[in-house]
């Protein structure tokens, strides 16, 4: 075959979460579409796609490293077109035209069809269909134009947008509504992600259907804030129908919630997601904080006790539940005392996943008025003492696990030894929480198989397979 005639090999870089990683999804369908193949080396790469984050500086930062490593390629392999892509490039899209000319096309987040184009494909016969890989920034190796009209964006795609997944074959996420209305004052995504919109109930379910045909067994639903899904179009229980459609997808066995808003859940939702046989115990609650100043200046409302009240409603519906927030340390005129009563509020909720993150000062946001006046040593060492009580926390929490047997989705061999296989229980998302790993037994990736507990390892598990699930 003469390289005109071979298939363009395209290597994807997607960065950031994982409703970005489902824009690279969407990307790597429309590229599978034309014909393209895609490959693991980016080396072996004619055209590089970068997926932005811009949510943070640190993020903003990794965006550009990959993108300048990916662009050392054009001297020393086969690349041949850099395309960049994403929320950096929504946010800064003249900033990043005039400081990477490296950079061959951007595309943003309003035209992801259009990657095809801005990567100088000839659209030929697809190739055959299958799960695409993405480069994760651990395996990178390495005049722009820009056609959209930037601004917030409004796009939003659908059951018939062509996605390949990038997630193992048996879980996939939905994106079930995109952009943002809230004003948190930390947060400029409703600046570059745009206003709230939802998908269609009726999409989505469309979507779960066609997933679960080609093995899919755990969907992962995902918005900036779930539990608004449908108040953008008057539904004031949008998101608790929602669950009720996507539980009738029989060839599913596990749905899981992430990002849910304090404000907008209501005890139906608690009650829905409680009884509904496909939707796991998982609380995925972002609160931010817990000290009531802190929470008003962040334009988050609320309280340590309204946030410990939610819970218990949880707690009630689910006995078995697991719960995992997010909490921000060091933002503007944190005081000692305020970071103290997160760490009260911490230690009181006992979650059983945590995460951390040091605050970002962000231009864009209500918050960039004010003086970021927490070092960034006190930021680290404010995380670190919080994640510090958690580990306890956590392992505590495991210890009371020992002895019981729960279901697990196995996901292979551990990545650092052949001799365990790797799993999930319904309380542990994929990438962000533990995992359990089995000792005794054998499973064939994908299977759902009964594991009993039977030692803790930080916040793993380990246990032995003693049925199927």
């Amino acid at each position: 075959m003469s390289d005109a005639a071979k298939p363009t090999k395209v290597g994807v870089i997607s960065l950031g979460c994982a409703k970005n990683l489902v824009d690279s999804e969407v990307m790597l369908g429309h590229l599978g579409r034309a014909g393209c193949s895609f490959v693991q080396d980016p080396a072996d790469a004619d055209v590089i796609l970068v997926n932005t984050c811009g949510f943070i500086e640190a993020a903003r930062e990794e965006s550009v490293e990959t993108i300048l490593e990916a662009a050392e390629l054009k001297k020393s392999g086969r690349l041949q077109r850099l395309v960049v892509a994403g929320c950096m490039v929504q946010r800064y899209p003249e900033e990043l035209k005039e400081s990477l000319p490296e950079v061959d096309a951007f595309v943003g987040l309003d035209e992801l069809d259009q990657v095809v184009k801005s990567s100088g494909i000839e659209i030929r016969d697809p190739v055959p269909a299958s799960d695409l890989p993405v480069l994760t920034p651990g395996a990178r190796a390495a005049g722009p134009t820009a056609t959209a009209a930037w601004g917030p964006s409004t796009y939003l795609y659908d059951e018939n947008t062509p996605r390949s997944l990038a997630t193992p074959a048996w879980t996939a996420y939905v994106k079930i509504a995109e952009g943002c209305d809230h004003s948190c004052s930390f947060c400029a995504i409703p600046s570059f992600r745009g206003k709230f919109r939802s998908r269609d109930p009726e999409s989505i379910r469309a979507e779960a259907e066609a997933l679960a045909r080609r093995g899919v067994r755990e969907i992962s639903l995902i918005a900036q804030d779930s539990s608004h899904y449908g108040r953008d179009n008057g539904l004031r229980e949008g998101l608790a129908t929602l669950l009720g459609k996507l539980n009738e997808v029989e060839a599913l066995r596990w749905i899981r919630l992430h990002y849910l808003y304090p404000n907008t859940i209501t005890q139906k939702l608690i009650e829905t997601m409680a009884g509904l046989s496909r939707v796991v115990d998982y609380v995925d609650l972002p609160l931010q904080h817990a000290h009531p100043e802190m929470l008003k200046r962040m334009r988050r409302g609320g309280s340590g006790e309204t946030h410990l009240e939610l819970l218990e409603r949880f707690r009630v519906s689910m006995p078995n539940g697991a719960l995992r927030s997010t909490f921000i340390v060091g933002f503007p005129g944190e005081t000692d005392a305020e970071f103290d009563a997160l760490l009260e509020f911490v230690r009181a909720a006992r979650f059983d996943h945590l995460g951390v993150f040091t605050y970002s000062h962000e231009e864009s946001t209500p918050a960039w008025g004010l003086t970021d006046d927490i070092p960034a040593s006190v930021k680290e060492e404010r995380r670190e003492r919080l994640m510090e009580i958690q580990s306890g926390i956590a392992i505590q929490a495991n210890q009371g696990r020992l002895g019981h047997t729960v279901d697990v989705l196995v996901e292979g061999a551990h990545a650092e030894t052949e001799h365990l296989l790797v799993g999930r229980t319904p309380g542990q998302a994929l990438d962000v929480d533990g995992q359990v790993l089995i000792n005794d037994g054998q499973a064939a990736p994908g299977d759902f198989v009964r594991v009993e507990l039977t030692e803790v390892a930080g916040y793993d598990l380990v246990g032995r397979i003693v049925g199927d699930a």
